[in-house]
């Protein structure tokens, strides 16, 4: 492979790691501070003890997204050092913003929570904790204002054979980035939501912690209900949105060839990158309402998209079927979940399930990822820098081997922290008497 390909995929393994840890940070940090606050409003102990258990979790979470993160910034330098001189005026000035101010607040916040329990009153502590959550979701609001240039850049222009800043506001309310981010933002607490509940169903089926668990439970599974719908209906926002600024990423993830009117959505498809070997089962009018929110609007098809600035179509489409066929199902586990959240003992099948459940909402994640970044290509800066020119110049050989002890080391630090992680999960809070409710 040559040296675009192997920093190409360097990018997307430590990208991909690095997003375990990354949304249950953002979710789970808002869910504790909701249960020191009703801890503080009802002086009930569960809700305190809910907060250090989930908290313990959250701790070894976070480390592990720390580590796992520095590496991505470095590669801006070693592997892209070209899109770095290109655009680094805007990009460099939203990653210095994120660093110096969101992550040391974060940083900060989340040292005071951890060893204040017993010198900050109770209230002071909950205040602490929705600093956390805050600063945690301030780092992510940067972070996507960053890759929001990438997919529709605004706010600059190109002077000396680079692209530089003339308006910041335009690029910090660039209305790509805000829809990324209101469509992360609820796909992580439905991430933490699915977290909690399949922990807690583990224990409810062993009868561990009953109280406990079932006030978690009640907890994660009214989060995961409420933002499942809530991602589902921003995704439809977000897909809107593709229609005016990126026709050919629409295209790809929905396989659609001919430019057309009643643009219809098929429900089997086998994809190809030089059209579909199979199309059947026609819902006419459907993909040009999911674009323009209109069933006779004109959907663009990818023959009226030059070869050289068409996406991998393959790819693109099989993640958005995932991620769709995925947020499809949260919903539908989580009512059930809802609706018999009090005589659970009834659905040990249901408890049994849910433990296996955790790993989905990561998987839509990546999925939507994988769309995000993959449906962007030919471009780094989408319209205008193509990956192949953002690469650095340095050997293929330099880069296969950084991505090799890359994948050996990273594979280590999550074996041991995700253990870890299961490792306190099953041994669920640390005073084991029950919990008057």
């Amino acid at each position: 492979m040559d040296v675009l390909m192997l920093s190409r995929l360097q990018f997307a393994a430590a990208t991909m790691f690095h997003f375990i840890f990354v949304p249950l940070t953002l979710g789970l940090s808002v869910l504790i501070a909701c249960m020191e606050t009703a801890y503080v409003r009802t002086g009930n102990e569960v809700y305190r003890k809910m907060a250090k258990f989930w908290g313990k979790i959250f701790l070894v979470n976070f480390a592990l997204g720390v580590v796992t993160g520095i590496t991505l910034e470095f590669q801006f330098g070693t592997n892209w050092s070209r899109y770095s001189a290109y655009v680094g005026d805007i990009f460099g000035s939203l990653l210095a913003i994120e660093a110096t101010a969101a992550f040391f607040l974060e940083s900060t916040f989340i040292g005071v929570w951890h060893f204040g329990w017993d010198k900050l009153s109770p209230k002071a502590h909950a205040i602490t904790a929705w600093l956390v959550a805050g600063a945690s979701n301030l780092s992510a609001i940067w972070i996507l204002i960053a890759n929001g240039f990438m997919q529709n850049p605004v706010g600059y222009t190109l002077r000396n054979g680079r692209a530089e800043l003339t308006d910041f506001f335009a690029v910090i309310t660039n209305k790509y980035a805000w829809l990324e981010f209101f469509h992360v933002i609820p796909a992580s607490l439905l991430l933490a939501g699915f977290f909690i509940v399949g922990i807690s169903s583990w224990h409810l089926l062993r009868k561990s912690n009953t109280e406990f668990f079932q006030k978690s439970f009640n907890l994660g599974i009214s989060i995961a209900l409420v933002f499942s719908v809530v991602t589902a209906v921003e995704g439809h926002i977000h897909g809107n949105n593709l229609s005016d600024t990126q026709p050919a990423k629409l295209a790809a993830m929905e396989s659609h060839w001919e430019t057309q009117r009643q643009a219809p959505m098929y429900l089997l498809v086998i994809p190809g990158e030089d059209g579909n070997a199979l199309q059947a089962l026609p819902l006419p009018g459907v993909l040009s309402f999911l674009a323009y929110n209109d069933f006779n609007a004109e959907v663009k098809g990818l023959n009226d998209i030059p070869k050289e600035d068409r996406p991998p179509v393959v790819l693109s489409f099989l993640s958005f079927r995932l991620m769709v066929g995925l947020g499809t199902l949260f919903p539908l586990l989580a009512a059930f979940g809802w609706v018999m959240r009090n005589k659970l003992d009834k659905f040990p099948l249901y408890l049994k399930a849910m433990p296996y459940v955790i790993p989905l909402p990561y998987i839509a994640i990546w999925a939507g990822w994988t769309l995000t970044e993959v449906g962007r290509q030919p471009w780094i800066v989408y319209g205008l820098m193509r990956t192949s020119d953002a690469v650095s110049p340095v050997g293929a050989g330099e880069v296969g081997f950084t991505l090799v002890l890359m994948t050996v080391l990273y594979a280590l630090l999550g074996a041991v922290g995700i253990w870890l992680m299961v490792k306190l999960a099953k041994k669920g809070p640390e005073d084991h008497t029950p919990i008057q409710v």
